[in-house]
């Protein structure tokens, strides 16, 4: 090959998909490969695929097709997990020239090799379920320049009855700990001053240490590793099983410091009967029990969840638990997903699908909940004082403002002045809140106090 090849990158999914593209993308960058925008003209288009709904399978063909389109002689490139779930229809419809499943994103840059040098189709696609190898990707650097996602976990062992994950990730592999602490070490040394730490299924961290001295390691013992490293000033968490959420859990992140008051907690749905056909493996009221104790241990802390509507079975009846439940327990955010077939899950074989009108009338009276919940949650700060790490220049109506988010990961600006030195890209300043700027922005005003 004769470098620079232009190669670009689309993600498209969770954080863990995000973060092993920057892992692809320094992989390629290293072999001497010149990285562009999605939107230009490329050599090689990578996209990396999701497939935890309907909706995600169609916009990952569509990428795949928008790619060849933008450049009909460039190497188009599937991986991810709608690879691992659809590689007979991707092979039959030959849409991509290379299919990389989940576990051999690391092997992108000898794969890509091989295309060239023997120019015939390429899939490299494992049995997800039989491998317990953790495919060691790192990241020195991210799209951001203040936040870096990290991913410690992979793969999920909870085969909720609606959830494709298990079959496209695999069984739960972890990350060592060791190599956890190195690769954030190396985050913080180019100054990343945020790390969240992301998995598949995070809580499980460290339950696949069978041998050797990180036999008995777990998610909490990570993050006091983690506390320890300098130049990382806030922690922050994927989202967390209910059930890991116990007195001493949240006490032993209370006494790391850098952890960040803000947890997402899964939930799926606020009735009991809904919960068990989905098989989740928690009731609400041990997922109550977890807030309150994060509510104990952390002054007015930013609790956000995910919701289904709209599961096979769901009565009115149920759903108005579901609605009751999320007034009373009344969440910070809450992210309102529509159930969607997933092929080959326990709950497609499920009698009692609901039709997509009702989905979508229960899904419009949840968003509006979610919205008024926010609203009331971000009004409490009217008038405190909060650390904001600055992330970027924006303009509202012509006027420049710095955004950044708070340790509750609140949204909030700050109007621009040059004069201010510390208004700049990756610093932690102190802003006195002031209220909302065209009714939904936080905004503040620099404070020399905190």
């Amino acid at each position: 090959m004769h470098y620079p090849v232009k190669a670009a990158f689309l993600t498209l999914g969770c954080k863990v998909n995000q973060y092993e593209t920057d892992a692809m993308m320094e992989l390629l960058m290293e072999a001497g490969y010149e990285i562009v925008d999605f939107k230009e003209k490329a050599d090689v288009y990578i996209i990396n695929t999701c497939s935890v709904t309907n909706m995600a399978d169609r916009k990952s063909r569509q990428m795949i097709h928008r790619a060849k389109k933008k450049n009909p002689q460039a190497v188009i490139v599937a991986a991810g997990c709608y690879v691992q779930a659809a590689e007979k229809e991707l092979l039959e419809k030959e849409y991509a020239d290379i299919l990389i499943g989940n576990n051999k994103k690391k092997d992108i840059v000898k794969i890509l090799e091989t295309f060239f040098r023997e120019k015939t189709r390429v899939s490299q696609v494992l049995d997800i379920s039989c491998t317990r190898e953790y495919e060691n990707l790192t990241i020195h650097q991210t799209g951001e320049h203040t936040r870096a996602y990290v991913k410690i976990q992979y793969g999920c062992n909870q085969f909720c009855s609606y959830c494709i994950i298990p079959y496209t990730r695999g069984r739960i592999r972890s990350k060592a700990p060791e190599e956890v602490v190195e690769e954030i070490t190396a985050l913080a040394k180019a100054g990343y001053r945020e790390v969240v730490l992301t998995g598949i299924h995070l809580s499980s961290y460290g339950k696949d240490f069978s041998e050797g001295e990180n036999v008995g390691t777990d998610l909490l013992d990570i993050v006091k590793k983690v506390q320890k490293i300098e130049g990382i000033h806030r922690i922050r968490l994927g989202s967390l099983e209910p059930r890991v959420v116990t007195e001493d859990f949240a006490a032993g992140l209370k006494a790391c410091d850098k952890v960040c008051p803000h947890f997402h907690l899964s939930l799926q749905s606020g009735c009991d009967a809904t919960l068990q056909r989905m098989n989740r493996k928690y009731t609400t009221e041990e997922y109550w029990k977890a807030l309150d104790i994060l509510r104990k241990t952390y002054d007015h802390p930013a609790l956000t969840t995910d919701v289904i509507v709209g599961f096979v079975g769901e009565t009115e009846e149920e759903f108005s638990a579901t609605r009751q439940y999320l007034e009373e327990i009344n969440l910070y955010e809450m992210h309102i997903f529509k159930y969607s077939v997933r092929k080959g899950t326990r709950a497609e074989r499920m009698e009692g699908h609901l039709p997509e009108e009702v989905k979508n009338q229960r899904s419009a009276i949840l968003l509006d909940m979610a919205k008024r919940h926010k609203k009331d949650f971000e009004e409490w700060y009217i008038g405190k004082k909060e650390k904001v790490l600055l992330e970027e220049m924006i303009e509202i109506n012509g006027t420049k403002y710095m955004q950044g988010h708070t340790e509750r990961y609140v949204k909030v600006v700050v109007k621009y002045d040059e004069k201010l030195k510390e208004l700049r890209q990756n610093n932690i300043i102190v802003a006195e809140i002031q209220g909302f700027l065209d009714g939904n922005l936080l905004y503040g005003k620099v404070s020399i106090e905190f």
